[in-house]
């Protein structure tokens, strides 16, 4: 019999039951469940809402529970309705009628407010942990290849010569970023709704603030209405996600270009990459591809959380079931490519050669050889039009700037002298971008070591 079964008289029809079921999902908060309970139990012995001796035997019924479930010695019963009726009903059982005593002063409305918010809280926390370490990888194959010319791209047509340590920072700082917001959205879901109760409070003389700071929490939510109506910390932590692993999708992309015959800039570990059941020759980056893929399951997840809420009136409805599944799939997502991220990245090998043979092609050198005739005088925009021209020459008759006879530079500008050779070298154009965050060796330097520092703060 259901334990809310008193206003009816017939039971459940057994596939609405199925239907309304909820513990295949989440069973997985029967950590925070049971914890959410023990403060609950000790609050309510504290205040003389029930007796010590109550509590004490809730509190060590619950704990019992807890270490039954994590030792493997008992299984959920996938035919309760949820968590919290699986973990009441097997206290009661244990206990007798004092564990029907723990449900005083609160409702599931406020208790699985309680245990998502728990939940989440220790599940950001990790996926912090995850980005940090690979924020960390990348920083350290950025301080291998500072000087490791390569072509940066707009509209993915070579541009500017760059280091392959700028172009991996940029991944780091999106990280880092992307570790700011966990930690932004940890504080806003950091507060507590047990007391809530249905939606209007209770009558019974709980304290709040006591479970609040025996749970962890900043401090407790202020209107009960919104304490059991409030997912936004689901949406919150689902974009938050949803971005990171845009960044990662993004970096999944260049990978993927980066291992074609087309570029041939890396080659991923054999362990990292996998073959095709007809074609012999292929290695494939299915790895990156994946990652690449499922960034769209977690948006999808995301638009499934604010479509769900976006017509709910106040308070509870029974729509907010869905909010579990949804942001869970999004939490188990992004910690299993952010796991699978860093040792595919940590075994990389750089084709430095390759990436230099590119980067001497596309004329990337061409603002450098305009800036060059600014320093010698001229107007950008005029010195713009020089070089566009010399480029079009270039190509009309087979040069690169780097061969290109001074005589003909000459043509076109008085101010073209030998030096200008030595202006348009790739590694002068790199080394000589000292503006702050650009290519340079010295600002790489400086990035790598307020990265270093920003992350260590960040660190758990």
């Amino acid at each position: 019999m259901k334990m809310w079964a008193g206003r009816f008289k017939k039971e459940l029809d057994k596939e609405v039951n199925d239907f309304n079921s909820s513990i295949r999902v989440d069973c997985k908060m029967y950590k925070h469940d049971i914890l959410g309970s023990m403060a609950h139990a000790f609050m309510l012995g504290n205040q003389n809402i029930i007796s010590k001796d109550d509590s004490n035997k809730i509190i060590a019924g619950l704990e019992e529970i807890l270490n039954d479930l994590e030792a493997g010695n008992l299984e959920f019963d996938m035919e309760a309705e949820d968590i919290h009726m699986f973990v009441e009903a097997e206290l009661t059982s244990r206990i007798g009628e004092v564990g029907k005593k723990l449900h005083t002063a609160r409702s599931r409305n406020d208790q699985v407010a309680l245990d998502v918010r728990m939940y989440l809280k220790d599940e950001i926390l990790e996926i912090k942990r995850l980005s940090i370490n690979l924020a960390k990888d990348i920083l350290d194959l950025a301080s291998n290849h500072k000087e490791t010319i390569m072509p940066g791209y707009t509209h993915l047509q070579r541009a500017q010569p760059i280091t392959f340590a700028h172009h991996l920072l940029a991944y780091v700082n999106m990280l880092y970023r992307d570790i700011t917001r966990l930690d932004d959205t940890y504080k806003r879901m950091n507060y507590m709704p047990l007391g809530s109760a249905a939606l209007a409070g209770t009558t019974y003389n709980i304290d709040r603030k006591l479970v609040s700071d025996k749970l962890g929490f900043t401090d407790v939510t202020l209107n009960s209405i919104d304490g059991v109506s409030d997912r936004d910390f689901c949406v919150e932590l689902a974009n938050t996600i949803s971005i990171l692993m845009m960044h990662l999708s993004r970096f999944s992309e260049e990978i993927i270009m980066w291992c074609s015959w087309e570029f041939k800039f890396i080659d991923l570990d054999d362990a990292y990459s996998t073959g095709s059941s007809i074609m012999p020759q292929k290695k494939n980056p299915d790895i990156a591809e994946l990652v690449r893929g499922k960034t769209g399951r977690c948006y999808g997840n995301l638009i499934t959380l604010l479509t769900m809420l976006k017509g709910l009136p106040l308070a509870y409805n029974k729509d907010m079931q869905e909010d579990k599944e949804a942001i869970f799939d999004s939490v188990e997502t992004v910690k299993q490519c952010l796991s699978i991220f860093r040792p595919m990245i940590n075994t990389i090998t750089v084709h430095e050669d390759n990436m230099y043979k590119a980067a001497l092609k596309g004329f990337i050198n061409a603002t450098d050889a305009a800036d060059y005739l600014v320093k010698n005088g001229l107007a950008f925009r005029e010195a713009y039009k020089i070089v566009g021209s010399l480029v079009a020459y270039c190509i009309d008759h087979n040069h690169t700037l780097e061969d290109l006879p001074l005589e003909v530079y000459k043509e076109y500008s008085p101010k073209f002298n030998e030096d200008v050779y030595e202006a348009i070298n790739l590694k002068t154009c790199v080394m000589n971008r000292l503006s702050f965050g650009g290519a340079s060796l010295a600002s790489v330097n400086e990035q790598i070591d307020r990265l270093s520092s920003l992350l260590l703060e960040l660190s758990l």
